[in-house]
């Protein structure tokens, strides 16, 4: 990192920052993508330690994560001084921050890491992370392969979905085939071994 970050450079992004929220909640969580692999931050605001649960690595897996580790650490340390909070650390060690690697049982497929993710943050408890307590992690493949299917049917039936839809249905410009009945059954399921095979 050769230049400082400074979140003024980014205008439209700062209407989503919420000042308060980010000076003021206990943590902040922050899924960071990089090559088709998903790892969750845990940034505690009032002891400034954070963490990493990655369901497929156990620390970083290379220099180049490493420096990606460093810069997310340094950006939330900078979205926190924004937001009237302290940095993270002062100085040139912001540019340093390190992230310990939380150690539990993840993915076993190549490409459920959005999954845990996913899941981690809707389970995660203040009360758990003070206490190192994470005894939720280890699900069997058939519980990912349940999630998955219960995500899926969020994202596509969400509210934004529909409203898309009715626009398509309501244009005269677009034109799309019907989906299967089939793959609109509530006994059409895929998992991970349709997937595999």
């Amino acid at each position: 990192m050769n230049r400082e970050f400074r979140v003024e450079a980014y205008p439209n992004f700062i209407p989503f920052i919420d000042r308060k929220k980010l000076s003021s909640h206990p943590y902040i969580f922050a899924p960071v993508c990089h090559s088709g692999h998903w790892w969750l931050w845990l940034i505690n605001t009032r002891t400034r330690k954070c963490q990493i649960l990655d369901p497929l690595h156990k620390k970083a897996p290379s220099d180049e994560r490493k420096d990606i580790n460093k810069f997310t650490g340094y950006v939330f340390s900078r979205l926190i001084a924004y937001a009237g909070g302290k940095p993270l650390e002062k100085g040139e060690k912001e540019k340093e921050i390190k992230a310990p690697y939380v150690k539990i049982s993840g993915q076993k497929t190549s490409y459920d890491c959005a999954i845990y993710v996913m899941k981690w943050l809707e389970l995660i408890e203040p009360e758990n992370i003070k206490k190192g307590k994470y005894e939720w992690d280890n699900w069997t493949q058939e519980e990912v392969d349940h999630y998955r299917v219960e995500y899926a049917s969020r994202i596509l039936f969400s509210e934004i979905n529909r409203q898309r839809d009715h626009a398509i249905r309501e244009s005269s410009a677009i034109r799309l085939s019907k989906p299967s009945s089939v793959l609109l059954s509530p006994f059409c399921q895929i998992n991970s071994e349709d997937v595999n095979g």
